[in-house]
């Protein structure tokens, strides 16, 4: 495979293999851009030019609150939970799962 020519001093081909065996290997855009001195967007195009394939971005939940999952597993469903705690379903949805609950099927009305 041929490595994308990119101009700059930051890009030469053998930089260019590091970033994209350190990006395979784990290392986030951000690190990377840290480390080479270079902006996300940098990283990012030289990423795509190569053909890496680029992982989605994780989403960030805020603290599980308090009292949560055992709600959850008393009987009570995500649409109580998130309005208990002023959250989306779906948000209070990937908090249940982030936290390693098994969810149950949805319920019919």
């Amino acid at each position: 495979m041929s490595l994308p020519v990119v101009s700059g001093p930051d890009f030469d081909p053998d930089t260019i293999a590091e970033v994209i065996h350190r990006y395979t290997a784990g290392e986030t855009m951000e690190q990377l851009a840290a480390q080479y001195s270079v902006s996300y967007r940098q990283v990012r195009n030289v990423l795509i030019f190569a053909r890496v394939t680029i992982r989605p971005q994780k989403i960030l939940l805020p603290p599980t609150p308090p009292g949560l999952v055992n709600a959850y597993l008393d009987g009570r469903t995500i649409q109580q939970l998130a309005t208990t705690h002023g959250r989306s379903y779906n948000q209070t949805r990937r908090i249940l799962l982030a936290e390693g609950v098994q969810l149950r099927r949805r319920g019919r009305r």
